[in-house]
């Protein structure tokens, strides 16, 4: 964080902002539940005056600030559900909702993008074109809520959409860039084993699936180190194996679920093909059988290269080259990229890690923590940004 407040920005819209993600933080609701959250949201909102304020569904808002001078339109990201894990992070303003924490940040890009909703909303007059703050809800689970809002029109007329994601494995201080592809498709699978129980102590007499669900793990290794080219990113992990409730009975089923990351609609789609010819094999040649249920995650993130550039110089601009580094691209997973499939995004990270604070901890640990000094890097961030894109293409 810089020693100093940088104009425009204000201590005490620092400190709103800080307030907004403390209380945020106090009372998460998980994906699709976003009911008290989005209130909250666009309560503060409306107290800025000059924003058209919308529900495109029950648990989003969307906030549009129309200049005085005709232009271009801007939309900004933030997303502002919860995940379910039990906190545990040694923190005053922890979640009092048990079960349920902000273990992804989000609690601080909603503060973000409020803080900047306020400092434009009051530059109307000088504002070209339109600037789109959407908050958006359930980026945690799959189909997402960033589809609906497309679906919803909020895109309509978009020329740019940009996102930031608070990032605890990156210093404070730091912001992180990547061109082109960025974050990874997320797919999972279930995969349904069915033999034939019995004793524990007569196994000729069952169809262990136990037995056979772990060669079935074994062999889907083959698919990444065998019979996938090399040079493509893909990552098939297998996170869950449930079978039996006993120690002297073999059950009749078992379930294998994981996940399968990737950059490709090709290699994705061979993916699933070779999980259900691995498994399906391994089962049949042990006298059981498979069934596999294969979703489709978010696609990839895949930030335009023109945009994600300007973008860049406005970050070096304001932060110096030092704080912007080129990170790889990564294979978690974010629900952005339908955005982007309509309009060029780009997507970048914000460093809020510390060691020296013992801020270390990866996103969706229970003891997850962001350094709050990085709220105010993304607030000025994005309004940077958006002054240099709406001001650029002034008619």
């Amino acid at each position: 964080m810089m020693s100093t407040i940088p104009e425009p920005l204000t201590t005490e819209l620092i400190e709103q902002a800080i307030a907004w993600r403390r209380h945020l933080h106090r009372h998460p609701e998980l994906s699709f539940q976003e009911h008290e959250t989005s209130r909250y949201i666009a309560g503060i909102l409306e107290s800025f005056g000059g924003l058209e304020i919308s529900r495109p569904t029950p648990t989003s808002v969307v906030a549009k600030l129309i200049g005085a001078h005709p232009g271009k339109t801007l939309a900004l990201r933030a997303d502002i559900d919860a995940l379910p894990i039990e906190e545990e992070a040694p923190i005053e303003d922890a979640s009092r909702n048990p079960g349920v924490m902000h273990a992804c940040g989000h609690d601080g890009h909603t503060a973000t993008l409020l803080a900047v909703a306020k400092l434009l909303s009051a530059r109307k007059e000088q504002l070209r074109g339109e600037i789109r703050f959407i908050f958006q809800h359930a980026e945690e689970m799959p189909p997402g809520g960033a589809r609906e809002l497309v679906a919803a029109g909020v895109m309509d007329g978009v020329d740019w959409v940009v996102g930031e994601h608070l990032a605890s494995l990156l210093p404070v201080g730091q912001i992180g860039i990547a061109y082109g592809e960025m974050m990874a498709s997320p797919d999972n699978f279930t995969i349904l084993v069915k033999g034939y129980g019995g004793h524990a102590g007569s196994p000729h007499r069952a169809v262990d699936v136990i037995a056979i669900g772990a060669q079935i793990v074994t062999n889907l290794q083959h698919i990444v180190s065998r019979n996938a080219d090399p040079l493509e990113r893909l990552v098939v992990s297998i996170a869950q194996f449930t079978a039996g409730a006993s120690h002297n009975v073999i059950p009749d089923q078992a379930i294998i679920k994981g996940t399968v990351r990737s950059f490709s609609t090709e290699v994705r789609e061979e993916a699933e093909r070779q999980i259900e010819r691995i498994a399906g094999g391994v089962a049949s040649a042990h006298g059981a059988s498979i069934e596999l249920d294969y979703v489709y995650g978010y696609d990839p993130v895949v930030n335009d290269e023109g945009l994600t550039r300007t973008i860049e110089a406005v970050l070096v601009e304001t932060f110096g080259r030092d704080a912007v580094v080129h990170q790889p691209p990564s294979m978690g997973g974010e629900d952005f990229s339908a955005y982007q499939r309509v309009v060029p995004g780009t997507f970048f990270n914000i460093g809020a890690g510390n060691v020296d604070k013992g801020i270390v901890y990866p996103h969706h640990h229970p003891k997850f923590m962001i350094d709050e000094e990085a709220l105010q890097n993304g607030i000025l961030a994005f309004v940077k940004i958006a002054e240099h894109l709406l001001e650029w293409n002034r008619d």
